[in-house]
């Protein structure tokens, strides 16, 4: 089974939110966070938890919401929130385990649904979602669960559900939990590229980039994000719950299940707008992403 297959030293893959981690982007990525942005709040979560997010631009709230690696700053160097910060109040965060926020035992999907929810309450008690691949789903799941007064329009950029059997889904996850357990987060990592179909140069590649102990420091966090896929197949009943208007995407160059996928989610909610993005991959372009999540949101109240 074959997965994604990405360019060397980028952390988006088969779950991530757009991000750009090119070591020769580094410096300019971290000047961009810091001119865009201006300063780290915490929400604190119903287990206690607290959970660093930062805020920019004005207008209703738009929370983005990261795949598998990433974090608050894999935005720096991608503009989408520079872009959507023109109309909307942007809210990016480090979900639990990464950045700044923290990481109470034991993990659960409701937890992370709760941390969104702890943001939204924080930011004034309602906001857009927007997630990218694992990201994706993470919004779906928390969209249903949360509600229209919470949520009030979502956006689904190839969530990954889809990409083989229920048994290979569910073995590949136990072997990133054994990993884990045994505390190698950077084999965890190397397994799960692997199975994205990376090749050898490109991964020892990788592993020499200033981004690479960055990753494993996030690398338990796989574990999460797998959990957020349950068995890896579209959580139908929870796509026939959403109320709210909804854009599901995908890219016309990113591979054949991620189309299909997104057809099929965007046929169970009902009312769903469907878009396909020209020539973008997995990873889409602030360029690409920007006018369509514009419009959407701003289309209704």
């Amino acid at each position: 089974m074959k997965h994604i297959i990405h360019v060397p030293i980028a952390i988006s893959l088969f779950f991530a939110v757009g991000c750009n981690n090119h070591p020769e982007n580094q410096n300019k990525m971290e000047t961009e966070v810091k001119t865009t942005v201006a300063s780290v709040d915490t929400a604190i979560s119903k287990d206690g938890t607290s959970i660093a997010y930062e805020k920019t631009g004005s207008g209703p709230n738009i929370i983005l919401i990261n795949g598998a690696l990433a974090h608050r700053k894999s935005y720096a160097g991608n503009d989408l929130p520079a872009r959507l910060s023109k109309d909307f109040t942007v809210i990016i965060y480090d979900r639990r385990g990464r950045g700044e926020s923290g990481d109470t035992k034991p993990y659960s999907v409701e937890k992370e649904i709760e941390d969104i929810e702890a943001i939204i309450d924080e930011t004034g008690g309602s906001a857009h979602l927007f997630g990218s691949s694992s990201g994706a789903a993470l919004a779906l799941l928390a969209a249903e669960r949360l509600g229209p007064k919470k949520v009030t329009q979502l956006a689904l950029y190839e969530p990954p559900y889809g990409s083989g059997t229920k048994g290979d889904i569910a073995k590949e996850k136990q072997k990133i939990r054994e990993l884990i357990g045994q505390g190698k987060p950077a084999e965890a990592i190397s397994f799960f590229m692997e199975k994205r179909g990376t090749p050898p140069d490109k991964m020892e590649e990788m592993k020499k980039s200033p981004a690479w102990n960055d990753m494993v420091r996030t690398g338990h966090t796989l574990v999460y994000d797998f959990e957020v896929l349950g068995d890896g197949t579209i959580p139908a009943a929870t796509a026939k719950n959403i109320a709210v208007p909804t854009l599901v995407m995908n890219g016309d160059k990113s591979f054949d299940f991620m189309s299909a996928t997104a057809d099929s989610i965007g046929k169970t909610i009902p009312g769903a707008l469907r878009k396909s993005l020209k020539d973008q991959g997995h990873n889409a372009s602030a360029e690409s992403l920007a006018p369509l999540l514009l419009a959407f949101f701003g289309s209704r109240p």
